[in-house]
């Protein structure tokens, strides 16, 4: 057997060779150093990447490197492969989407929780991992005025999920079980609703649950929906003799951050058995000022809820934070007990084992970087800084109110503003030329390099959406912006 093929293993006699630490304390220094060169300079670079696609693979080599290469290298492959096929959602031009905002607390925790290497699958595995995952959760509860029950230390309980997509999808076999629990009917025969403007991550979850109905319910003239199309749409089901098991509202959709009524919806769900889902992901975290929590009315009626603070409180990506009214509802969903998994605190029911409020067996120690965040900005510091974004939001609603070329076209309630080109004709022809105008704005600015914003539709008609929410934007940049669409404008 020939012992220098490659193919062929050779017995080990020592594992391969690791950085020493202070080989690690160096090159962590330099890894460190670029991310605030890469802060201190993102301004400098155009927001979108400006690759074809093809050019960042055909940087790279044909196969893996047999032998080790110097970590001088894969620094310096930062600034030559990676950095070209970026497209920066922390600029401060950023204004696309919804924010995804990081800040160098969470940077650090993250960093820190890469180093633990930890894996969350119980109480035991790292009781840390677990308990200040519970206790920030609950300071979230107090912080955003939420239900008192929501706690984990009353009937409820919040997890952190990887994304709403995550959260709605639990809420979903939740939903599921309890349904089935109750009618005794297969899934296919049990129907989720959601409005024709929630994200597409309902029914994307809806089908992966295998419910055999999805319904789409009409919304009003805000974009929100229709408590008595929803009643309408339950009853119909009913009478065919189908299962009625879930409904899920938007606190600030994604489309235009419409705000569903959801203490109606609730009395609905309530009357007829549904679970009653809420995903404010993006709003959410403005409930952290007492002056937008008009929005979250009637959310001690719900059964779960969901809000990400890796949108708009600088704690970067993965980090949704979903509560559960009763997390018994969840966890009988969920739970499933081999015996490499059973231990004397979890058998007691004295410690929460969070693999059974999650699809995944394991998780990664996220409330990390959500606790230094909390502490690094207070909760003042986080107020001020959506403050600043809803004012900025508002000023400029106002410029393009004030401008008869546009007209926006749906409410703005947080820091969202969505327009078009007002159609200087009559007919399918005008609006035809509006939306070309429209679209013409959307690739002037994004190809500007200042800022990048999403072109979209809503009713059949193209729009833009103006997202003010990185946490770096500040009245320059919207000027600038401002700028680039006027000049943009026909």
């Amino acid at each position: 057997m020939d012992q220098t093929d490659p193919d062929v293993p050779a017995p080990l006699t020592s594992p391969p060779a690791h950085m020493t630490p202070d080989e690690f304390r160096e090159h962590g220094r330099a890894v460190i150093d670029w991310i605030a060169d890469y802060w201190e300079r993102i301004e400098s670079l155009p927001v979108a990447a400006t690759v074809q696609p093809g050019d960042i693979r055909a940087l790279l080599p044909d196969a893996a490197p047999e032998q080790p290469e110097p970590f001088e290298n894969l620094l310096a492959d930062l600034d030559r492969v990676v950095l070209p096929g970026v497209t920066h959602w922390q600029h401060p031009g950023w204004f696309a989407y919804f924010p995804a905002n990081n800040s160098p607390p969470s940077v650090l925790a993250d960093t820190v929780s890469a180093g633990l290497g930890l894996i969350g699958l119980l109480w035991s595995a790292s009781p840390a991992l677990t308990e200040v995952e519970s206790h920030v959760l609950d300071w979230l509860v107090d912080l955003c005025a939420l239900p008192e029950h929501w706690k984990t230390t009353s009937v409820g309980g919040g997890v952190l999920q990887g994304s709403a997509s995550d959260a709605t999808h639990v809420a979903l076999v939740a939903a599921r079980h309890r349904a089935s629990t109750r009618s005794g009917q297969p899934v296919e025969q049990m129907v989720a609703y959601t409005s024709e403007q929630a994200h597409s991550s309902v029914e994307k979850g809806a089908n992966i649950g295998g419910f055999g109905h999805v319904r789409l319910i009409e919304v009003d003239e805000h974009q929100a929906m229709r408590p008595d199309a929803l009643a309408a749409a339950v009853a119909s089901d009913l009478t065919a003799g189908l299962v009625p098991a879930f409904v899920g509202s938007t606190v600030g959709t994604t489309g235009t951050t419409a705000v569903d009524p959801v203490r109606a919806i609730s009395e609905i769900a309530i009357e007829h058995n549904l679970w009653h889902h809420v995903d404010a992901a993006y709003a959410g975290t403005a409930m952290i000022c007492g002056e937008f929590r008009h929005h979250n009315d009637g959310v001690e009626l719900v059964d779960s809820y969901v809000f990400n603070p890796h949108k708009w409180m600088m704690v970067n990506f993965d980090c949704s934070a979903f509560y559960v009214a009763e997390r018994e509802a969840l966890t009988e969903a969920l739970s499933i007990d081999p015996p490499y998994l059973r231990n004397a605190q979890s058998d007691a029911g004295s410690v929460i084992d969070y693999r059974n409020w999650q699809v995944p067996l394991g998780r990664r120690f996220r409330a990390l970087k959500l606790w230094w965040v909390l502490r690094s900005y207070g909760a003042t510091g986080i107020r001020q800084m959506v403050r600043h974004h809803v004012a900025m939001a508002q000023e400029l609603a106002q410029q393009l109110n004030d401008d008869d070329r546009f007209e926006i076209v749906a409410p703005h309630p947080f820091s969202l503003v969505c327009f078009r080109c007002r159609a200087t004709d009559e007919g399918e022809a005008g609006a035809q030329a509006a939306d070309r105008a429209t679209d013409a704005i959307a690739a002037a600015v994004n190809d500007s390099g200042v800022a990048y914003l999403t072109p979209s539709k809503l009713d059949g008609r193209s729009i833009i959406r103006v997202a003010v929410g990185q946490s770096r934007t500040d009245r320059g940049q919207l000027d600038l912006l401002w700028k680039a669409i006027s000049e943009a404008a026909v």
